[in-house]
C-alpha cells in the first residue's frame, strides 16, 4: 500500500501543471469600457470607480474612454479604434442606435465580444451580437417615475433635458410624461451643460409657466443647477422635484425635503458587472441566461444612511 503522504504529495504535483495552465490562460485580458458622456458629467466617476475595483478583483485590465465633449459621432470613433486595437471585450454605452450600432456590430464581426451597458436596451443589445445587456430601460424608468408622480397628484411638469443629442435622455422625459398621462410637448427643456445657464433657463420656464407642478432632472448636471434655481426663486421645498441619478447635491436635497426622490439605476453594477460577466466568461466559458436590469429604484429620505455614505463613489 503507497503511503498516505506519498499519494498527498503524487496529488498535488499532479494538480500543479492544471493550475499553471489556468494562470496562463488567465493573464493579460485586456478591455475598454467606451461611454457617450463628456468630460464634466461627474456622475461617470461612479463608472470609473466600478472598473477600476472590478479590473483589480479580476486582475484584468480596463480601459475607459469617452468623447470629451459628448459628441456621438466621436464616440463612434471610438469604437472604432478600441475594435482596432485588439482588445479582449468592450463595454459600450448605447446611447443613440442609429449612430453607435455600425461600430457595434462591426467590432462583433471581428471577433470582440461586447456587452452594451448602461443606455439601450435587451432587444438592441441582442440585435447587435451583443453578449448581454447590463442597465436601465430609459423609457421603462420614466414611466415608472411619471406614475409615481401622478399617484402623489403631478399633473405638469417641466423636464430639465442637459443631454438632449442623446435619445437615452428625451426617452427618460417621454416615459415620464406617459406615466402622467399627459403630452410631453414643449415640457422639456434644452437646458444645455453649463450650470449658469441651466438655473436661467429653469427660472425662465418656471417664470412663464408658473402654475407647473413638478420638475425632473436627469441626472447631477441638471439638477444640481436646479436645486439653486428653486432656492433662488422661493420653490425649494414647495414643488414637486425628482431627479435621475443620484450625486451629492442630490442626496443632500432629498435629505432636505426638496427632492422627493432620486431614480437609482446603480451605475456601479452597470460597470462593475459586465468586467466581472466577461472575464469569467473568457476564462470558463460561463455567462448569465438574462440580461441585467440595474434599475430603476427609488431613493427617498427613508433609505439614505448607505447611500448618503458612498452617492458620487458608488451609488
Amino acid at each position: 500500500m503507497i503511503p498516505m503522504h506519498k499519494l498527498m504529495l503524487a496529488a498535488t504535483v499532479a494538480a500543479t501543471p492544471l493550475i499553471a495552465a489556468t494562470a496562463a490562460q488567465a493573464e493579460g485580458e485586456k478591455y475598454i469600457l467606451v461611454s457617450h458622456a463628456p468630460d464634466s458629467d461627474s456622475w461617470w466617476n461612479t463608472v470609473k470607480n466600478a472598473i477600476a475595483l472590478a479590473g483589480e478583483q479580476m486582475d484584468v485590465e480596463v480601459e475607459y474612454r469617452n468623447p470629451p465633449t459628448g459628441d456621438l459621432a466621436d464616440m463612434a470613433r471610438i469604437i472604432e479604434q478600441a475594435a482596432a486595437s485588439g482588445p479582449d471585450g468592450i463595454i459600450t454605452t448605447l446611447a443613440d442606435y442609429d449612430v453607435l450600432s455600425g461600430p457595434i456590430r462591426s467590432a462583433v464581426d471581428s471577433g470582440v465580444d461586447v456587452i452594451i451597458m448602461n443606455s439601450g436596451s435587451p432587444d438592441q443589445a441582442r440585435e447587435l451580437g451583443a453578449l448581454m445587456y447590463v442597465g436601465q430601460p430609459e423609457y421603462d424608468a420614466g414611466l415608472a417615475a411619471g406614475q409615481r408622480a401622478k399617484g402623489d397628484g403631478v399633473e405638469s411638469f417641466l423636464c430639465v433635458n442637459h443631454y438632449i443629442s442623446s435619445p437615452a435622455s428625451s426617452e427618460r422625459c417621454q416615459g415620464f410624461a406617459d406615466g402622467l398621462g399627459v403630452e410631453l410637448g414643449e415640457q422639456m427643456i434644452d437646458s444645455g451643460q453649463d450650470p449658469s445657464e441651466i438655473k436661467n433657463r429653469v427660472q425662465a420656464y418656471l417664470s412663464s409657466n408658473p402654475d407647473t407642478d413638478a420638475v425632473l432632472t436627469l441626472g447631477p448636471t441638471s439638477a444640481d443647477p436646479t436645486l439653486q434655481a428653486l432656492d433662488e426663486t422661493g420653490l425649494a421645498g414647495d414643488i414637486y422635484f425628482g431627479t435621475f441619478d443620484l450625486g451629492a447635491e442630490i442626496v443632500q436635497g432629498i435629505k432636505d425635503g426638496i427632492i422627493n426622490w432620486g431614480i437609482d439605476q446603480q451605475p456601479f453594477l452597470q460597470a462593475y458587472l459586465p468586467v466581472v460577466v466577461m472575464t469569467n466568461y473568457h476564462r470558463y466559458g460561463v455567462l448569465p441566461g438574462n440580461n441585467i436590469n440595474s434599475g430603476p429604484g427609488f431613493v427617498t429620505a427613508d433609505a439614505l444612511e448607505m447611500v448618503e455614505k458612498f452617492a458620487g463613489e458608488y451609488r
